[in-house]
């Protein structure tokens, strides 16, 4: 692994018919992010440079490499991953851009693994044009579970902004099966995960987090349901008998409507879009981070955007953000070790 000034930084080309070469090239044109790490794209260089002719980046150019061994520190840095000719269909899903979405995926993954990487950031992919017989994940983050993860490291999904933090105890699940995925066993172990990345990754010493109710009124002393009585009130307890600052559960409306999140370093919500719909109300540029693992995964906390892909309307921020995340936790995780 790299030293503390230039942390190498990979960074996967997600779906090359969306936004994310407009993101990766508008942040990386930031001259700043060069002083701060060193970053390598894992992607397609025709691609690379298809979009940077639509963007009309004339000073911007990649340090094309074959690996990790040869990356410079004075640009960017772009490892091709496929050198046969791909059709680029801007603002639509296609089976190719999928399987290049997948390569680069597991080429950075490989890396990341073999202690060539410091961190990966990934561009939004098509989680359906992605799938294959080997990815068949749901998302990012479970791939990454499945990478990297056992049955003591679980990724807990968690967005990720100056002013809010909201991790997940379902991550992509058809609403109908959320129920019957909670239990006292898996809002625990979210806890536990959530406390122990607020104070290795984000440096607090004595984080407080907040736990939404399932249903409407936190279930209204049962009335409106008995999963807030019977899994989210115990959970809380034994957390907090266990020394993790755990409260709630709190109606879902009200928590958010009235700013109570501002009272608390984190929020566990209980399915996804409990959580992301406020999170995105309220939160500009945010950051979607894979807690829990061994290894820091962050990306923009958006997806391929195919409507405005290659108009040159997409914003960077998120990506800079995503960046400047996973360089944020290295460091806090070193700290903490020291």
């Amino acid at each position: 692994m790299s030293d503390n000034k230039h942390h190498i930084i990979g960074i996967t080309q997600g779906d090359v018919n969306g936004i994310g070469y407009e993101v990766i090239l508008k942040s990386l044109s930031d001259n700043k992010i060069m002083d701060i790490c060193t970053p390598v794209v894992y992607g397609l260089a025709k691609a690379a440079s298809f979009h940077k002719k639509t963007l009309n980046l004339p000073d911007f150019s990649f340090q094309f490499v074959k690996g990790t061994e040869q990356l410079s520190n004075k640009r960017p840095n772009l490892i091709n991953i496929f050198d046969d000719e791909v059709k680029i269909d801007l603002g639509s899903s296609s089976k190719i851009a999928g399987q290049m979405a997948e390569r680069a995926l597991y080429a950075a993954g490989r890396d990341l693994k073999n202690k060539r990487l410091d961190a990966i950031v990934t561009a939004p992919i098509n989680k359906d044009s992605i799938q294959s017989d080997k990815f068949t994940f749901p998302g990012h983050t479970e791939f990454f579970e499945h990478y990297f993860g056992n049955k003591e490291h679980q990724a807990l999904m968690m967005m990720v902004a100056p002013n809010l933090r909201v991790a997940f105890a379902t991550n992509h699940l058809p609403i109908q099966e959320v129920p019957s995925a909670i239990n006292q066993e898996l809002i625990y172990q979210k806890l536990q995960t959530l406390n122990q990345t607020l104070r290795q990754d984000f440096a607090l010493d004595n984080p407080t987090i907040a736990v939404l109710a399932l249903n409407p009124h936190a279930g209204d002393n049962g009335v409106l349901g008995k999963e807030e009585k019977e899994i989210l009130r115990p959970s809380i307890e034994k957390a907090f008998q266990n020394h993790i600052n755990a409260f709630g559960p709190f109606p879902a409306d009200s928590f958010f409507a009235n700013g109570t999140y501002r009272n608390f370093d984190s929020v566990l919500a209980m399915h996804y879009d409990q959580g992301m719909i406020p999170f995105k109300l309220l939160a500009a540029d945010g950051v979607n981070y894979t807690a829990g693992l061994p290894i820091v995964r962050t990306a923009p906390a958006h997806g391929t955007a195919y409507d405005i892909a290659g108009k040159n309307m997409a914003d960077g921020q998120a990506m800079r953000n995503a960046i400047y995340l996973a360089l944020d936790i290295l460091k806090n995780r070193k700290n903490r070790q020291q």
